[in-house]
């Protein structure tokens, strides 16, 4: 499993949007990403219908509220990150351009998570604790992949605040 920091810029600098994203969906990591995403959406589903619902019943009444309020958020996450997934492939297999994929209602929107707030004497039952952490990151993945695909001209690099500080009081006793 990749983790955040291993995402790599794949992109070519200067490529168009719809050139990148061909590019990456026909690669060996999509393939990689897209099994990932998808068995990461099992293996949720399978949780929250099976051993899930136990864990539910043994919280207390604001316990189970708890629970089910992250187990909405985190299917709401993966079903977003399983459309995106699902769209690349289409893309992949011919079946959507990849000038459709640039559209605003296939980008994923950015994740907001929330504070877990359970309540007091209770704790997150650890596999949905897991699972929530683990599409966060999944998300958080696809989110930055999404970003770099479809950004106008060169990817976005990380900004760096020092060195964009001394460049402007560079110009700034340079003018004087």
């Amino acid at each position: 499993m990749m983790t955040d920091s291993q995402t790599p810029t794949l992109f070519p600098a200067g490529s168009a949007p719809a050139a990148r994203a061909m590019d990456f969906c026909k690669s060996e990591m999509f393939g990689k990403l897209f099994r990932e995403g998808m068995d990461l959406v099992e293996e949720t589903a399978s949780y929250l219908d099976g051993a899930g619902r136990d864990d539910a019943k043994s919280l207390n009444r604001a316990g189970a509220l708890s629970y089910a309020t992250e187990s909405m958020k985190l299917t709401t996450r993966l079903m977003q990150a399983a459309s995106w997934l699902l769209a690349q492939r289409a893309v992949a297999e011919g079946e959507m351009s990849a000038e459709d994929a640039t559209d605003g209602k296939y980008r994923l929107g950015s994740d907001r998570p929330t504070e877990q707030l359970w309540p007091e004497g209770e704790t997150t039952p650890p596999i949905l604790a897991d699972l929530v952490e683990r599409s966060r990151s999944l998300y958080a993945r696809l989110k930055r992949i999404d970003d770099n695909l479809y950004a106008d001209g060169m990817p976005e690099t990380e900004s760096n605040p020092v060195a964009d500080h001394m460049e402007r009081l560079r110009g700034a006793f340079s003018q004087g």
